[in-house]
């Protein structure tokens, strides 16, 4: 009786095993058509596809040419001042006035000298009489040699105290050594200056100069006359050409360059010196090269690449496809690639960032800026 118990005990447990087993069978049946149906169904739909724009490979003509930034100087500068001191009676010009040469600018109170002048002059014509009486005296055999000699000795001297006084009586006047225009006034009506105080600057305004330093290399080319052409960022977009007037003896030694010196037209005034621009010579015939969107270039230590666009079989889309490039010259908006991309082949320039290899593309080319070889700065 006691086997019978167990064996209907070992029977009880065979089936509550088998029960569970045939429960946890369907489970995983279920669990396994879920995960099949989810997988045939993620393989239908895909990641969706990456808005970019695109635009081709194509080959340009740049110059060859050298560059460097430059600062304006004037042809003739400097700051005017007085070499004597005193007070300032009249002032003739305001500040930033064109100016020519010889024009009076200021003057200083100079009345005693004035008062000295006329008792020089009294003295000098005194001087003179005396000398013409002495020469007929002595044409006559009156008087010596010796005394007539007294007579010429002491008129010179008489001239000489005129033109002293009359040098500093000049020296009273701020005078206009040059034409140009002058700067912000210094000085007031009444105000007293002491010698070799700053009164205004004055500076040539046409033609000008502008210096800049190139690197020793480029002396192969270099020569008086050459072309320069400048532009400034205080006026965008307007170049002004001149040619170079002069270059440096000697190349500097610690920095290998040399001082180069080119004279610009500057009939309007506009640049002014202290300014800095930027200098561009032409070496040679342009050359040519093939050129990307600088936007396209995806830049990394590892190497630089950039994707290109690859039609799918049956033209049922475009995926990307990376490439890696060697870069050469940049130039506005553009780069050069030396290696790595055919002519005409077609590249991402904008949104490449968030792509991966076979990628799929919505191509949206009107989405970037137009690149430019010389972007000009605009007011906003």
């Amino acid at each position: 009786m006691a086997k019978s118990k167990v064996t209907s005990s070992i029977q009880k447990t065979l089936v509550t095993v088998a029960i569970l087993a045939a429960i946890i069978g369907v489970i995983l049946f279920f669990f396994k058509m879920n995960i099949k149906a989810m997988d045939a169904a993620g393989a239908m739909m895909g990641p969706p596809p990456v808005a970019v724009a695109t635009a081709d490979v194509s080959e340009m003509k740049w110059p060859v040419e050298s560059a460097a930034i430059g600062t304006i100087t004037p042809v003739q500068g400097v700051t005017l001042s007085v070499e004597v001191s005193g007070t300032i009676t009249e002032l003739s010009f305001e500040s930033g006035q064109p100016v020519q040469k010889g024009d009076v600018l200021a003057k200083l109170d100079s009345r005693s000298e004035r008062a000295q002048l006329s008792a020089v002059e009294a003295a000098r014509d005194l001087a003179k009489l005396s000398l013409d009486r002495s020469k007929q005296l002595l044409e006559r055999q009156t008087i010596s040699q010796a005394e007539f000699d007294a007579a010429d000795a002491e008129y010179k001297q008489a001239l000489a105290n005129v033109e002293n006084i009359k040098s500093s009586i000049d020296k009273k006047e701020i005078v206009a050594p040059f034409d140009g225009r002058l700067g912000i006034r210094r000085i007031n009506l009444g105000q007293y200056l002491n010698a070799g105080e700053a009164v205004v600057s004055l500076q040539s305004i046409d033609p000008i100069y502008v210096s800049f330093y190139l690197p020793q290399k480029e002396l192969a080319y270099l020569k008086v006359g050459l072309p320069v052409e400048t532009i400034s960022d205080a006026f965008p977009g307007q170049q002004i050409i001149g040619k170079i007037s002069a270059l440096a003896a000697e190349v500097d030694a610690s920095s290998r360059m040399i001082e180069v010196q080119a004279t610009l037209p500057n009939p309007n005034g506009l640049l002014a010196a202290g300014m800095f621009v930027n200098v561009r010579i032409e070496q040679a015939d342009p050359r040519s090269l093939q050129a990307v969107p600088a936007s396209s270039v995806l830049y990394a230590s590892y190497g630089n690449s950039i994707y290109t666009v690859i039609p799918v079989e049956g033209g049922q889309g475009y995926t990307a496809s990376q490439k890696f490039v060697k870069l050469g010259e940049r130039r506005g908006d553009f780069v050069e690639v030396l290696e790595g991309l055919e002519l005409d082949e077609r590249i991402v320039t904008d949104g490449a960032f968030k792509l991966y290899p076979g990628a799929t593309l919505l191509l949206q080319d009107d989405r970037a800026p137009v690149a430019q070889l010389n972007p000009v700065l605009t007011d906003s």
